[in-house]
């Protein structure tokens, strides 16, 4: 999700992209191909399939053609899926990454962008996350993969001089959006009058942040920086019974609900520190949920005939 809007940015500025992608059944492989047809065909794009851990493959298949920069967008998500497969998250987490710092040397290319997470502070009880508050105490594979990538990031800028933009994100969301995650399957399943399971009472709350927002923090984050950690996110947590009321409103239906235990590897609560995103990037979210949940639904309702089908366990 946020590899297309970011792509979709940059080519709308006249950039030049590689996608790279293996199109893996992590998630319901439907939603990928959905995004990558409103990519294929445009000027200046070009796409790959490829695994970005299978290090050789990686360097056969991309062009030789001097990039500018790489964005590692790839990912293995989801907490909970972590914990019963860490194996194949380290595979994409950290080897792959790996992978990427090293074609970056390879290819004296000079800035990585790396996605991460808002997932490595852990069970901070901060008011708000800074980028320099503990991440040492992971609580699922999932936010320790991504603690390992941004570690291995830091040891090739302080080695090989690369330049390093690492985005912590917080709980992304949107059109076309993961649908392991609470936006996509509660509107799918309040639209389609199915339950919804909520993992403790309601009051665990996100700091939930529009694709298109992240997307332009992204594109921003490619400027030189030297070695830098930066929160995207929206400024504003809402407690998940918030989000199901905002759904509920956008589609003009009524939830039915169940609760489950919390689960351990779930973080109580995420709320992004914003100040360095705008000292250095002159970024800030301009999304505010209730329209960034409105757009969410009118592209679920304009893409329903098949979506209502998209497996979102």
């Amino acid at each position: 999700m946020i590899g297309s809007r970011t792509v979709a940015l940059l080519l709308d500025e006249g950039r030049e992209v590689v996608g790279v992608d293996d199109l893996n059944d992590a998630n319901d492989p439907r939603l990928k191909r959905h995004r990558l047809a409103q990519l294929e065909g445009r000027a200046g794009f070009s796409y790959v399939h490829v695994d970005i851990a299978q290090r050789a493959a990686l360097e056969a298949a991309l062009p030789a053609g001097g990039f500018d920069a790489v964005i590692n967008l790839a990912a293995r998500v989801g907490v909970r899926t972590s914990v019963d497969d860490p194996w194949i998250y380290v595979e994409t987490n950290v080897t792959g990454t790996l992978n990427l710092l090293a074609l970056c040397r390879a290819r004296a290319i000079a800035k990585l962008v790396l996605a991460s997470t808002s997932s490595v502070y852990g069970a901070s009880r901060a008011a708000q996350f800074r980028e320099d508050d503990d991440s040492s105490r992971p609580l699922s594979p999932y936010a320790a993969t991504k603690q390992a990538a941004e570690a291995l990031a830091h040891t090739a800028h302080a080695l090989h001089g690369l330049d390093v933009s690492v985005l912590r994100y917080f709980t992304v969301y949107g059109p076309a959006g993961r649908p392991d995650m609470a936006m996509f399957r509660f509107v799918q399943r309040i639209r389609e009058q199915r339950v919804i399971t909520v993992y403790g009472d309601g009051s665990m709350s996100r700091d939930f942040t529009y694709v298109d927002d992240v997307a332009r923090g992204t594109i921003g984050a490619l400027r030189p920086l030297g070695f830098e950690a930066i929160n995207l996110g929206g400024d504003h947590p809402y407690a998940v019974s918030e989000l199901i009321a905002e759904v509920e409103r956008a589609l003009g239906r009524r939830a039915r609900v169940e609760h489950a235990p919390a689960h351990p590897a779930d973080v109580p609560r995420t709320a992004a520190s914003i100040e360095k995103a705008r000292r250095l990037l002159g970024w800030e979210p301009r999304v505010p949920l209730r329209e960034g949940v409105a757009r969410t639904v009118a592209w679920y309702e304009a893409n329903r005939e098949w979506a209502k089908d998209v497996r979102v366990d």
